[in-house]
């Protein structure tokens, strides 16, 4: 290959690329508007304790319901915890 190809090649590659991060920003700053909102951290605040009733009452129903699929929901839960608490201790 020609020294002035590989050039233009180079340039038009890093060209790309600008593009590529103006756009990758502008889609940041539209999935912004959906996550980690300040309305969204209000809703929860305020609706604290409505939420916690529903967690305890879907623990309630899977207690009764399926718990065997609590069950794995706690091993599963466990073996994470032990997990960590290795690479804590290896580190």
């Amino acid at each position: 290959m020609d020294l002035d190809t590989l050039k233009k090649e180079n340039e038009s590659l890093k060209e790309t690329i600008k593009q590529m991060d103006e756009k990758l920003k502008e889609y940041e700053e539209k999935i912004k508007k959906y996550t980690n909102s300040t309305a969204h951290k209000e809703y929860y605040e305020q609706h604290k304790d409505e939420i916690k009733a529903k967690g305890k009452q879907y623990l309630l129903n899977l207690k009764t319901e399926t718990p065997d699929k609590l069950k794995a929901y706690w091993r599963k839960s466990n073996e994470k915890r032990k997990l960590k608490n290795l690479e804590i201790v290896n580190n």
